[in-house]
């Protein structure tokens, strides 16, 4: 009996997916199943996500996964704040003002995702439900919000920007897919009550995850990237 406990604890083995298909592989998931992931899975995961290299190796990151009840808890608080236009109070404020090419692939991606979920441009009440889909975690059985010590500024920002990135490719290698949410950031007060946060965590983004739900259109939603010239310069001298 000892040893088949064992083996059953320890049955998650890691993916044979290669890096490159994990980034290629790769998308924001709006929709997905109801589904629990097996807890030796979530386990390695962030395991592995761990591994994120940081400034000095302080490793910022403050991760705050949230399930089941209390999830829907604050899915109800989130959807209910927002259709009722309570004001957002994010820890940091959203600063992206987008120009120029910038503008223009925003604008491309808006309509990719919107073509998909059957919302026109004049079409007011649609947009307000994209909204709220956001809130509601687009049915994800899992809720991640992201945060750090509010004595760290921008540089180390980016350490925790890369935990996300480890993360998301992670979970593509083990099946899963996630939505990183900037909108995770409006009502932080709820998050640090959900966990009794009490050392002043910051939130800074939210990443909800679990199995696609391929039924969603918005899921085949793709957009596109420039050449990679476009972004990155060699020079020798």
């Amino acid at each position: 009996m000892s040893n088949e406990t064992e083996t059953s604890e320890s049955a998650v083995t890691d993916s044979n997916m290669s890096l490159i298909e994990s980034v290629y592989a790769r998308h924001s998931v709006r929709g997905y199943l109801d589904k629990e992931v097996p807890q030796d899975v979530l386990n390695r995961i962030f395991e592995i996500a761990q591994q994120t290299p940081s400034n000095c190796n302080v490793q910022p990151w403050k991760v705050y996964v949230a399930t089941g009840e209390l999830k829907n808890r604050l899915k109800k608080d989130m959807v209910e704040n927002t259709a009722g236009g309570v004001t957002p109070n994010p820890d940091y404020p959203y600063r992206g003002n987008f120009e120029n090419e910038y503008r223009k692939r925003q604008v491309e991606c808006a309509v990719a995702l919107y073509s998909k979920m059957g919302i026109g441009r004049k079409d007011k009440e649609g947009r307000m439900r994209a909204i709220i889909r956001n809130f509601e975690f687009f049915d994800a059985p899992y809720i991640a919000f992201l945060g750090m010590d509010p004595a760290f500024g921008t540089t180390v920002a980016l350490d925790v920007g890369m935990y996300a990135q480890t993360l998301m490719l992670t979970m593509v290698a083990f099946g899963l897919h996630s939505c990183p949410m900037g909108t995770m950031r409006n009502y932080p007060d709820m998050i640090r009550e959900a966990f009794d946060i009490e050392d002043g965590t910051k939130i800074l983004f939210g990443i909800s995850f679990g199995y696609e739900d391929l039924s969603v259109a918005a899921n085949e939603t793709r957009t596109t990237r420039d050449e990679m010239s476009t972004n990155v310069v060699f020079r020798s001298s």
